[in-house]
């Protein structure tokens, strides 16, 4: 028989969540972390510098977003760049440095992360404020999926990885794009390798509000407090509700789309 006390300290123990903040804020090379008063603020960066995206980057962002979301504490989460780029860099045409060089055992542990790092994302209960303080030319799809969306004012869009750099975008473009800008729309921006200025992207609705650079963190954090108003539970389920559509997507197309992605960077 489970006794009171023990039953009252396993609620105790589900209310706080599996993983504390102590045990992986300062784990992460590429992702800079700082709470107050359940506000999580994720700086991504390289180095100090705006993020370069890489395979350090694609293990950590997985990993990451598992352990941010086992942490009920985390109420409100705020992403964002360092200095005048959100992500990078930006791949020449049919130059991806990893293309046509995987082999199903190089490629193996790629595949599993990026089944992973997406549905981790959107597995977070507390609501996300995406602040992208400049271009995004890799993984765009990543603060694309928040639940508010700010940019600053010299922001654009772009998939140079994939179509243009001579991959497929299996690995979460081929999901999010289409439902967000609508299926032709996103067609034309992954095969052309379209540069969406921000003003584009407001007027498509993937971002919400367009600000200088100097505001941006400052709205975001503004907007962190007026969700932070609302109850906890009210804040978590609304974010389940308005996230489940698209996890039930990646559910059933993100395993095909990265299988096609590998199967065309194999040798032959």
């Amino acid at each position: 028989m489970t006794s009171t006390a023990d039953h009252a300290a396993a609620m105790t123990h589900l209310e706080r969540g599996s993983t504390s903040f102590d045990s992986y804020k300062d784990r992460y090379k590429t992702i800079r972390m700082q709470r107050t008063d359940g506000v999580l603020e994720l700086h991504f960066h390289s180095d100090g510098g705006p993020l370069q995206w890489s395979l350090l980057a694609h293990n950590e962002f997985e990993e990451a977003f598992l352990e941010i979301g086992r942490d009920r504490e985390n109420d409100v989460i705020i992403m964002t760049g360092t200095g005048d780029e959100f992500s990078g860099p930006a791949i020449a045409p049919g130059q991806h440095p990893n293309r046509k060089i995987m082999t199903p055992e190089t490629y193996d542990p790629i595949q599993w992360e990026g089944k992973q790092l997406l549905p981790n994302l959107l597995s977070i209960q507390a609501p996300i404020i995406a602040a992208i303080n400049g271009p995004a030319v890799r993984h765009a799809e990543i603060p694309l999926v928040s639940d508010i969306v700010l940019a600053a004012e010299d922001t654009y869009f772009q998939d140079t990885a994939h179509f243009p750099g001579g991959m497929v975008p299996g690995d979460g473009m081929h999901i999010v794009m289409p439902l967000l800008m609508g299926s032709t729309r996103a067609s034309y921006f992954l095969l052309t390798g379209q540069r969406l200025s921000v003003a584009e992207a407001r007027d498509i609705g993937l971002v919400n509000e367009v600000l200088p650079r100097a505001e941006l963190l400052g709205r975001a954090r503004e907007l962190a407090a007026t969700l932070m108003a609302q109850p906890r539970l009210v804040r978590r389920y609304t974010r389940t509700v308005l996230t489940e559509d698209l996890r039930q997507r990646m559910h059933g197309l993100l395993g095909y789309g990265l299988a096609l992605e590998g199967i065309a960077r194999m040798k032959s």
